[in-house]
């Protein structure tokens, strides 16, 4: 990879005007639905960065403090760094489940849809990568580094300025005719690129989102309090779920979609055309009840290429027992759950129990009805 202290001859503006153009249209030539460019100046999203970590409402997640300020002012980050180049790619394969069908078959795994497939950080970065590769034959070599959810970067502040949409109230980047089942990336260079317009707010009074949040995580219009979303609670949370959230979980093991199923600006979402995003393993059909059955050795052969990976083997049967405890009371379920009853792992056990106490729960309410 090619970094900022590289040295290149400056181009002229009209060869840097000319670059752009083409820039952009690499981008759509490589799967890319939109290609902005911004300047670095982030301000405003730096002050409600400062304002979100100081409220504690990043939980666990410590480096987005130990990072400091490397994560709003790009060129503290990559020195040298004048404008970011910043893509977004559509996701969606299929029209996501409704809340009302997640509701009625309660042992129906719901996996986010953006981890159904492959990996994206791979996708987007080989592609991005061809960009840079391409700006080089043209001006020789330039500094840049290329970025896809992979380090300190502000890259929803950074779309939003270089025109791709617009941050919703559930924190989310929505564009007017492309809704938010969308990924992101960079690349920040020393090229000094024409910028492009900021896209506009265009929420309104709507408050979907809102409340739609079944653990009320979004709490307040545009403010998110991480330790409240199921996202983070089943992805990026390696401890004990809060026993009081585990209940309005449901059925959700990796992720939840629920803010961008209800936001009215999706009816205009495109489905995706890249092969790498289509559902693998059936994970789209599949029961809480089979992947709570998985060894080890299958969910690590299953995830490969996947996002799902990441949370590794023992958080995966946590978020599954905490779902197996919300399913509608089945002799499978609790079955399922008294199968991992003495599972070496301390933390798996306890939702494990929880679970169990759950379904016996249910079982009692039901006779007594």
């Amino acid at each position: 990879m090619t970094h900022l202290n590289k040295t290149h001859s400056l181009p002229t503006k009209n060869q840097l005007d000319s670059l752009a153009t083409q820039i952009k249209t690499w981008g759509k030539q490589l799967g890319f639905q939109q290609l902005g460019i911004t300047d670095i100046d982030l301000a405003v999203a730096e002050t409600r960065l400062l304002n979100w970590l100081a409220a504690g409402h990043h939980g666990t997640m410590d480096y987005m403090v130990r990072h400091g300020t490397r994560r709003s002012r790009p060129a503290e980050l990559v020195t040298g760094t004048l404008r970011v180049i910043s893509v977004r790619m559509n996701y969606l394969h299929e029209l996501p489940i409704t809340h009302a069908q997640m509701q009625a078959d309660s042992i129906r795994a719901f996996i986010s849809c953006y981890a159904l497939g492959r990996d994206y950080h791979r996708v987007l970065r080989k592609r991005l990568q061809r960009i840079a590769n391409q700006i080089a034959a043209v001006i020789n070599p330039f500094g840049y580094r290329v970025f896809v959810d992979s380090a300190p970067v502000l890259e929803k502040p950074l779309a939003q300025k270089a025109g791709l949409g617009w941050i919703g109230k559930h924190t989310n980047l929505i564009h007017p005719r492309a809704g938010s089942w969308f990924f992101l990336g960079e690349i920040y260079t020393d090229l000094e690129l024409p910028i492009d317009v900021p896209m506009q707010d265009h929420c309104g009074r709507c408050q979907a989102c809102l409340d739609c949040c079944p653990t009320r995580a979004i709490v307040a219009p545009y403010q998110l309090d991480a330790r409240r979303c199921i996202s983070y609670l089943t992805i990026e949370y390696r401890g004990s779920i809060p026993i009081e959230l585990r209940p309005l979980m449901g059925n959700r093991i990796y992720g939840c979609d629920d803010c961008q199923r209800v936001c009215p600006w999706n009816r205009f979402a495109m489905q995706t055309t890249e092969l790498d995003f289509t559902t693998r393993h059936q994970l789209n059909t599949a029961t809480l009840i089979e992947l709570f059955a998985w060894s080890e050795a299958t969910f690590l052969q299953r995830t490969e290429g996947s996002a799902v990976r990441r949370i590794g083997y023992n958080q995966w049967l946590r978020n599954l027992a905490v779902a197996l405890g919300n399913a509608n009371h089945l002799p499978e379920c609790v079955a399922a759950l008294y199968s991992r009853i003495n599972y070496s792992d301390s933390l798996v056990r306890e939702h494990v129990e929880w679970g169990l106490n759950q379904q016996h729960s249910a079982t009692m309410t039901n006779s007594v009805i």
